[in-house]
């Protein structure tokens, strides 16, 4: 008997020694780490059940191996920085933005120029000098009675844009101070023209150079508005006489007009303006290449403007390659008014934005920033069916068109001062990169494919693996 009370004593101790160096297990485990999300995305689907959604996965960096395409960014091979992404400001589009009442049109200024969270930043604005097509009607800063002619233009003003255009102007600068303003021409003053319409003809070489002094007022009367404009080209569209207004300009012209003309009147007055070629097709590189081929002339120029109405996009590197030291800008693209979201979805995004930037171009700017369900104001004559980035009726209402988001998808993550950096294009997977002044990564890809896409971004050694149906676009931030 005592031996078995020795016993079991002995195995009590052993028991509760044992138990002091074994801790309780905790009644709470802790979670396992999670990935902490490394990659914010915004996304647009053909099908416009997403429109510019941020999406709420987590992407997260690593070094797990798989076989799925790559695209490989590097910053380390840069190429231009960016000016911009926007839209023409129309006579037009500023009439029906600014009947909406001042609440609305301000919250839709803050959305479309501001620079917080809800805002999409656009930060480059083509105007037109004088009417273009889309104006309710053609006039110029300088029109005259038939026969009369005005060398001094002493009648020069602004008063056609003073209630409308430049107050609507002035309220935008007043959001982003640093907006970038490219101004163009339709028309001359007809006086000035061979066939004194507001249509077609020439500008007649006895005016050529009272047509640069119009440049000078128009530049020096907006500087006085509060309004910069970065930089002119001498005509819109200069082989398409058909539109209204318009004016036919050759290459050999407008080389004449820039080198004995322009280019000395802004040098004479302290203009620092740049001065862009050529505003056209890019089935013509020839006509800025020919422009810039006369020393005389190019001494004067900054670079060469495109729209891609006829061409392929890759006649931008034809002219940057001939002339690698001038700027390449695109500067307009419509959408149509019988377009199909998705179809022009991905094809102005593979174009317009990712194909002029990949070509050097350091503007994407699409046509029409607003106007009314009639796809007006216009001209007698002008486009009827260019459809605004935002549709605006008389009640008020804002209905915003695949143009929104084409440039949204580029405007509200790559500011000015951006510049492109190397990435590959695997596949249908259309894309451009970019690094941010503040030193953000941002990656713009569109899937032109017809599937769903499943791929890697891959930077400095590591990838995050994600997908798009077809397409799709996507705007990724790191």
């Amino acid at each position: 008997m005592r031996y078995f009370l020795n016993f079991l004593l002995a195995g009590i101790f052993a028991s509760c020694s044992q138990a002091k160096d074994v801790p309780n297990p905790p009644v709470n485990p802790p979670p396992p780490p999670q990935a902490t999300n490394e990659v914010d995305v915004w996304l647009t689907k053909s099908d416009q059940s997403v429109k510019l959604q941020k999406q709420t996965g987590i992407l997260a960096f690593g070094t797990t191996a798989n076989m799925y395409a790559n695209i490989e960014v590097n910053e380390a091979n840069t190429f231009q920085s960016v000016d911009g992404f926007g839209y023409t400001l129309t006579g037009g589009s500023a009439q029906v933005i600014k009947q909406l009442s001042t609440q609305t049109r301000q919250e839709l200024l803050q959305e479309l120029f501001g620079a917080n969270g809800n805002s999409i930043s656009i930060n480059y604005i083509r105007l037109s000098i004088g009417a273009s097509d889309l104006n309710s009607a053609p006039f110029t800063y300088n029109d005259l009675a038939a026969g009369q002619t005005d060398v001094n233009l002493t009648s020069f003003s602004l008063a056609p844009d003073m209630l409308v255009l430049i107050p609507l102007l002035k309220e935008i600068v007043a959001i982003n101070p640093s907006i970038k303003f490219m101004a163009t021409p339709w028309s001359p003053p007809i006086w000035m023209k061979d066939n004194a319409s507001f249509i077609g003809g020439s500008l007649q070489p006895q005016y050529y150079s009272v047509y640069s002094q119009y440049f000078v007022k128009y530049i020096q009367k907006m500087k006085e508005e509060g309004i910069v404009i970065d930089a002119i080209t001498p005509q819109n569209e200069p082989l398409h006489p058909g539109n209204n207004p318009s004016l036919l300009m050759t290459a050999s012209q407008q080389a004449d007009f820039i080198k004995n003309h322009l280019g000395p009147a802004f040098r004479n007055a302290n203009i620092s303006t740049k001065i862009v070629i050529y505003d056209h097709n890019a089935d013509k590189p020839e006509y800025p290449i020919a422009i810039l081929s006369d020393g005389a002339a190019n001494q004067f120029i900054n670079g060469s403007a495109f729209h891609l109405y006829a061409g392929d996009i890759s006649a931008l590197s034809t002219v940057h390659n001939a002339f690698p030291s001038k700027d390449i800008y695109f500067t307009e693209q419509y959408t149509a008014s019988n377009g199909d979201f998705g179809g022009d979805l991905k094809w102005h995004l593979k174009n317009v934005v990712i194909g002029s930037i990949r070509n050097w171009s350091k503007t994407a700017l699409e046509w029409n920033l607003a106007n009314d369900p009639g796809f007006g104001p216009h001209t007698p004559g002008g486009c009827t069916t260019c459809k605004g980035a935002l549709t605006i009726d008389g009640a008020g209402i804002i209905t915003r068109n695949v143009g929104y988001y084409i440039i949204a998808h580029a405007s509200k993550f790559i500011p000015a001062g951006s510049v492109r950096i190397e990435s590959n294009i695997p596949g249908s997977l259309n894309n451009v990169a970019f690094k941010t002044p503040a030193g953000k990564k941002v990656l713009l890809v569109e899937n032109d494919g017809a599937s769903v896409a499943v791929f890697n971004i891959k930077h400095n050694g590591k990838w995050v693996t994600t997908s798009l149906d077809a397409g799709a676009v996507a705007s990724y931030v790191w």
